[in-house]
């Protein structure tokens, strides 16, 4: 492979897609997403993000709920 030439480094995957809303973290397993090999950035459909925005605001019960401890930095 020369200098110039590109290699596609981005796989499809089953991510875990954490956020904090409203002071509580919510967690959404098995999302699927592009992923770089080289670098982890994870990459989203437009439709993968607009069900994601409605997991995060629905108030449907959890498929499960687990304990999380959480440190201070400082």
């Amino acid at each position: 492979m020369t200098k110039n030439q590109w290699q596609e480094t981005m796989v499809d995957q089953k991510v875990t897609y954490t956020l904090e809303l409203g002071g509580k973290i919510i967690v959404v397993e098995n999302v699927p997403a592009r992923v770089c090999l080289e670098t982890g950035e994870r990459f989203f459909s437009p439709e993968t993000v607009e069900r994601l925005q409605e997991l995060a605001w629905e108030q449907k019960k959890p498929a499960r709920v687990i304990e999380v401890p959480v440190f201070e930095f400082a």
